[in-house]
């Protein structure tokens, strides 16, 4: 069992560092420019952490915070924030490119790269790099986001998480990354050349990835408290920690300002469709019903805090 956990913890990391190597070689082939492969750099910390973590803990993560996942979100999100600027400056004088948007087209790049023979590395790349930046783009933020759920899942267990509050977390993450993948693919196709926003729509998406690495939204800081001297001295924040979390991340994190870029962008940019303003009045919602749900469990504590204190000392 712990020869498994060790496998699992090298092979995440593994995974991490590979898939930020490749968005700095995208980086390298868009820009055209071999400075950019100083990126690899930040690769590094991620290389000293799985060194020191396997020595010192067998690979097992933190209770509160992941700093694998958090290391691999630094190491990848620069090669993203290029990437995307790029395109976003460039899109509209872009060479002919090749689109994956459908099994057929994929058919034929495979096939004509198989009909020319001498099928090397080289080639390999050269077939790579034809691909339209935008599924490049596109593809990178699925990988990322698939990566860190699969990479929480494969990591050993911190101290203190339990296999239930890491199954929570997981269906956290994967409702958290299709809403953020969602966020980004559609918010940055509505703009047109306006970059001021492209910067605050990234900013916010990388914002928001800073859920990733955290677990306060599931894992309990303490058990309930039993026994009426346990109420008394319990806290809101210590008791309903977890809940308090979840709202924060909602509020502060994601469809707070999720929703302030889209509103953004319909009145100050004047973009309308019914796919922004349907994900708008879910955000909304979401905000609406947390406020709702912190108003209940303040209610809650008060009624139970006082009848707490009016039960006489022996």
């Amino acid at each position: 069992m712990c020869l498994f956990k060790f496998i699992c913890a090298i092979t995440t990391r593994t995974l991490f560092v590979l898939v930020s190597l490749t968005g700095v070689w995208r980086v390298t082939w868009v820009k055209k420019d071999l400075y950019f492969w100083f990126l690899i750099f930040l690769c590094l910390p991620l290389v000293v952490e799985m060194i020191t973590t396997l020595k010192s803990r067998n690979g097992k993560d933190y209770k509160w915070f992941s700093p694998a996942i958090f290391l691999f979100l630094i190491s990848i999100i620069p090669s993203i924030w290029i990437l995307e600027l790029h395109h976003q400056q460039f899109k509209a004088s872009e060479p002919e490119c090749k689109n994956l948007n459908s099994w057929e087209n994929v058919r034929k790049m495979i096939t004509l790269n198989e009909t020319q023979g001498n099928f090397t590395y080289q080639n390999y790349l050269k077939m790579l790099s034809t691909v339209c930046s935008n599924d490049w783009i596109l593809a990178l933020h699925q990988i990322l986001l698939i990566l860190l759920i699969v990479g929480k899942w494969l990591l050993p267990l911190g101290g203190g998480v339990t296999r239930d509050e890491l199954s929570q977390l997981l269906l956290i993450f994967v409702g958290t990354a299709a809403d953020i993948l969602e966020f980004t693919s559609e918010t940055l196709s509505d703009i047109k050349e306006k970059s001021c926003l492209v910067y605050i729509i990234l900013g916010v998406w990388t914002w928001s990835m800073l859920q990733f690495p955290l677990h306060l939204a599931v894992v309990n800081s303490k058990p309930d408290s039993e026994g009426e001297q346990g109420d008394q001295e319990v806290t809101l924040l210590t008791k309903r920690s977890t809940d308090m979390w979840s709202i924060v991340e909602a509020l502060f994190i994601q469809d707070g300002p999720f929703l302030l870029v889209r509103l953004i962008v319909m009145t100050y940019f004047d973009v309308f469709h019914q796919m922004l303003v349907f994900f708008a009045i879910k955000n909304f919602l979401v905000i609406i019903l947390n406020l709702y749900r912190l108003v209940v469990i303040c209610q809650d504590y008060r009624s139970r805090d006082g009848r707490a204190s009016a039960i006489p000392c022996v």
